[in-house]
């Protein structure tokens, strides 16, 4: 295959247009340059940053936008960019962008899986970790990780290439301090990420190899970079003293970002700390008030109580005294009712009365008298409760009922010139 021929396959190959006139048009407005011919198309160019001309010397570089935003995941930013920059590119060269020709969008982490799949198809499993996933990603976890970045650019077209990685960087050696110290991201030239990232490092011998490490914003430091083969004496070499200058800056920020995790761990565990206490206050504030309130609610209730009590016992004792006043009342009525006591004559009756407690008591009484006379004495008397007791005699037994006899008379019942009565209590 020409030189040109080959130029058309690789420019296919990496833009994904299809029609080879188109192809071979494009390569020649840009006098068969194919960087110049892929970047017309694909990107917009990347930012410049400046070489202090010292090969080894840390240098700042700004990333594409079509690198970040892919990155990110904002594929509808660069279909329109890539289409746009498509466009105008043929635009300038005097084609129209009609037609059955396509830009084929391949994602960065697809095109990493796929250098990854090729590398180990070609060179087997002993190899650097490349990680499956975008440059940025990639530097992004060699952040999170306070590792640097390893970058490898593979140029298939390059019999160096093949050679280097087999004898350099598959060397045991070498890739074991890699793997252990490092965030690895390699990529093909021939992919459109893997292309983009030559142009930003300037990278023009291959095999390139480079050391990064993450800056502020879109920014990256490149730390190293190594063009063409090395053995891995010499690889080694070059990237121990990289970790070296370069480990102070990892470890103080392994430092920071672990006093920050720290920092931030304590004052949740104080805000935890006072929220339990703050809950527990709150907790102990509404047991107390709680309290409080069990407290004024028995007051009150057992107030109320002692109230009624004394209410009750105030009316009881106003019905009482007025109980006991309407009996003394009722037994004075008595008492006047009775009259004198009579004479002793032949017409008078001598009754003679014992009450439960041992006492007698006796009065005359006429004859026509009735048995009620007789209660009513005992009643005057003050000593029984009125109307609780029957009078009644022994021998014979005779039960003067008040309510059945009280209007019949001494005479009539028997009890005439005397009689001896006992009070049966009901």
């Amino acid at each position: 295959m020409s030189n040109t021929a080959n130029k058309v396959a690789q420019f296919q190959h990496i833009t994904g247009l299809q029609d080879t006139n188109l192809c071979t048009q494009i390569l020649s407005a840009h006098n068969w340059d194919l960087q110049r011919a892929i970047s017309s198309i694909t990107s917009p160019s990347p930012i410049t940053f400046q070489h202090s001309g010292l090969p080894w010397q840390q240098q700042l570089i700004t990333l594409p936008f079509s690198i970040i935003s892919t990155s990110l995941g904002l594929v509808s930013g660069v279909v329109a960019l890539v289409a746009s920059v498509y466009s105008y590119a043929l635009n300038m060269i005097g084609l129209s962008s009609s037609g059955s020709s396509s830009v084929r969008l391949v994602t960065p982490e697809y095109e990493a899986m796929d250098f990854v799949s090729r590398f180990t198809c070609e060179f087997g499993d002993r190899r650097p970790n490349f990680v499956t996933e975008g440059f940025m990603d990639a530097l992004q976890r060699s952040r999170c990780e306070f590792k640097l970045l390893f970058v490898y650019l593979h140029s298939p077209d390059q019999l160096e290439a093949k050679s280097f990685c087999e004898s350099t960087l598959c060397n045991e050696v070498l890739l074991e301090f890699v793997n252990e110290n490092f965030v690895a991201w390699g990529g093909s030239i021939r992919g459109n990420e893997g292309f983009r990232m030559s142009n930003s490092l300037k990278a023009f011998r291959f095999p390139f190899c480079a050391v990064a490490m993450g800056g502020t914003s879109n920014t990256i430091a490149l730390l190293q970079q190594v063009e063409g083969p090395k053995s891995p004496e010499e690889m080694l070499t070059v990237l121990q003293s990289v970790l070296e200058e370069n480990g102070p800056v990892l470890v103080s920020a392994r430092l920071d970002a672990e006093e920050r995790r720290n920092n931030i761990r304590l004052r949740e565990e104080q805000d935890a700390a006072y929220q339990a206490a703050l809950e527990a206050d709150q907790a102990r504030e509404r047991e107390k008030k709680e309290e409080e309130e069990r407290v004024e609610r028995e007051a009150a209730k057992a107030l109320k109580i002692r109230m009624e009590e004394e209410e009750a016992h105030e009316r009881a004792t106003i019905e009482a005294a007025e109980r006991e006043a309407k009996l003394i009342k009722l037994r004075e009525g008595k008492l006047a009712s009775l009259g004198l006591e009579p004479e002793k004559g032949p017409d008078v009756t001598q009754v003679l009365v014992r009450l439960p407690n041992g006492e007698r008591k006796g009065r005359r009484f006429h004859c026509t008298a009735t048995i009620q006379s007789v209660y009513d004495f005992v009643d005057s008397s003050g000593t029984l409760e009125i109307g609780n007791y029957t009078l009644v005699t022994n021998f014979p037994r005779v039960v003067y009922d008040r309510d059945k006899l009280s209007l019949l008379s001494l005479e009539q019942v028997g009890l005439h010139p005397q009689a001896s009565l006992f009070v049966e209590m009901k």
